[in-house]
């Protein structure tokens, strides 16, 4: 998860939709996997034997992971962004969109419904989450030319049956009409400043289901703002219903719940897997400080918390690794904190590490420690002596200096992966941390919502090939050629829904385990991986889940696999999930 403030927020968009996401949309041809079915039969539960300490282990391909079909050759593609715009969502219109009163902008009689679909309106479920694209198309204001210019944006929606909880992003729902052949909606959020109150009110007017959950139609948005004056943006939004997708059960491919348990720290984002215990990080959310939570796994069919640790004023927990007795946590709100676990139900504070006062997350590669501070870049520690990290370097991706954040970072070989936020891929010779050397980069296109957040590294066919992910709406799997660092194409892609983000991977062997938040657990074939093939899943998403909100950070955070026969997984309501490895 990208630190906050959230980056995407819902109300951006006025007045600062200009700064958003230039157009472009998904569409699920070509080498893009996500919509194959599954394959494979259920496997059953595998014994509850004692896990090995997987402490310090990187989560990472084996050494060569290649194998038939695939014989190293592939086609460049082109890459097409996260975002794929294929036009207007639908044929209704805001009329008279040059009128600034402000009162029609929420009213529904102010739309053109004429061409609208009441039938396919009137089957509505009137209840949901649901994440929605809003398509800009024209703007007007009270102090500047009027505008064509299409730009994208983003937000959550929630709809309760009662009406109780409803909400656009942040926003409450002031007026609502969702039956009878009409679904209509209109929010408003009040932003406080030194000026004066910021007040913008958005209103959506249905008019097409293109299939179960999925609604098109118009919206206009208009913002009172005491230094920009009205302004007002028309266009056509997108709305998916975020329930599991359609045909799937909770899991396939012989995936399937071994035992779950929660914890009522904060919101759980990361797991790490040690010494026969899962060891959970969670960020603040509300009322909840974050912190960590100690599960002990001995019987993985029954884990039981055993120990919670919360520190007032430094709840921002994003990130957790092991190696021997030392516990790593990734605050963004303290930096690096070093953890005594030699016994393992009993963390003991140590120390904060040398270095940045944030740190968002972790990685340890045999006697080194990398973290990653937003904003500064990648420091390196020696580990030899594990509870006593010694700061030995600092890498920023670029010679010139630093841009961007270094989200996560990977080791494979003499090279360091850096994911860099949205700077995109750039990788690193540490052969000599005392003359780190920039040697190449992937500059994914355009800067507007397209996020480097995670990769994994390993070896196929005798070529060495990244599996970068992103996150956002859109964010999928991308798999590239790194072998010449000079010269990296784009060779296969692998996407979901349009409107979901993906978030963590983890490549072991062929396969590769990705955290994709509402669409839970999603196992890939990657043997030919120039396209990437769905063998199993795991939904760990349910809309009725305590705490459940209706941002895109929702669902699977985590993925641990330590080699115990098990898959550890977080999910942001669920806490920890534990299935069956493949």
């Amino acid at each position: 998860m990208k630190p906050s403030p959230h980056p995407l927020g819902p109300w951006r968009c006025i007045p600062l939709l200009l700064l958003l996401l230039s157009a472009c949309d998904d569409s699920p041809s070509g080498d893009d996997a996500g919509s194959l079915p599954d394959s494979g039969s259920d496997a059953g539960t595998a014994d509850s034997g004692p896990p090995p300490e997987d402490a310090g282990t990187p989560d990472a391909g084996v050494p060569d992971a290649g194998r038939p079909p695939w014989d190293g050759t592939y086609t460049a593609l082109e890459d097409r962004g996260d975002w794929i715009d294929t036009g207007r969502h639908d044929t209704c219109q805001f009329v008279t969109p040059e009128d600034l009163d402000p009162q029609r902008c929420e009213r529904i009689a102010a739309f053109d419904l004429s061409s609208c679909s009441t039938e396919q309106l009137s089957g509505v479920e009137n209840q949901g989450i649901f994440q929605l694209n809003l398509r800009e198309e024209a703007s007007y204001s009270s102090t500047r030319p009027p505008s064509d210019s299409v730009y994208n944006s983003f937000a959550g929606l929630r709809l309760s049956a009662d009406g109780t909880q409803d909400a656009y992003g942040p926003a409450p729902i002031i007026a609502r009409v969702t039956e009878g052949g009409t679904f209509f909606l209109a929010a408003r959020r009040t932003a406080r400043s030194p000026w004066g109150d910021s007040v913008t009110t958005t209103a959506f007017a249905g008019c097409h289901v293109l299939s179960p959950g999925v609604i098109t139609g118009c919206y206009v948005s208009c913002n009172s703002h005491p230094m920009y004056g009205f302004n007002k943006s028309v266009g056509t939004f997108r709305t998916e219903r975020m329930a599991w997708a359609p045909g799937e059960n909770e899991a396939s491919g012989g995936l399937a719940l071994v035992a779950e348990a929660s914890t009522t720290v904060g919101m759980p984002v990361d797991v790490y897997v040690a010494k026969e215990h899962a060891y959970v990080v969670s960020v603040s959310t509300g009322p909840m400080l974050g912190g960590l939570s100690v599960f002990d796994v001995k019987d993985r069919t029954s884990p039981t918390l055993v120990k919670t640790v919360t520190i007032a004023g430094d709840g921002a927990w994003n990130g957790v690794w092991a190696k021997g007795d030392a516990l790593y946590v990734a605050s963004d709100s303290s930096g690096l904190i070093v953890f005594d676990i030699t016994d393992p139900a009993n963390p003991v504070f140590v120390r904060h590490g040398e270095g940045p006062d944030a740190v968002h997350t972790v990685l340890v590669e045999g006697e080194r420690l990398f973290a990653n501070s937003p904003g500064t870049g990648t420091f390196v520690y020696d580990i030899t002596s594990p509870l006593a990290p010694t700061l030995l370097q600092l890498i920023t991706w670029a010679p010139e200096g630093y841009t961007g954040g270094p989200h996560d970072v990977f080791v494979h070989g003499d090279r360091l992966y850096i994911s860099n936020d949205t700077t995109g891929f750039h990788v690193m010779d540490i052969s000599d941390l005392d003359d780190v050397r920039h040697l190449g980069d992937y500059l994914q296109p355009g800067f507007f919502g397209v996020f480097s957040h995670h990769n994994a590294v390993g070896t196929f066919a005798g070529r060495t090939l990244a599996f970068v992910g992103g996150e956002f709406s859109a964010s999928h799997v991308r798999v590239l050629d790194v072998t010449d660092p000079t010269n990296i194409p784009l060779i296969g892609t692998f996407r979901m829904r349009p409107l979901t983000s993906m978030h963590n991977l983890l490549l072991r062997g062929n396969r590769l385990y990705v955290a994709w938040y509402q669409e839970g657990l999603r196992v890939l074939d990657v043997s030919h991986p120039t396209q990437p093939r769905q063998i199993a899943h795991f939904n760990t998403y349910r809309e009725t889940d305590p705490r459940r909100g209706n941002g895109i950070f929702e669902g699977a955070f985590g993925v641990r696999i330590p080699g115990d026969g098990f898959v550890y997984l977080v999910d942001s309501s669920r806490g920890l999930i534990i299935v069956n490895e493949l």
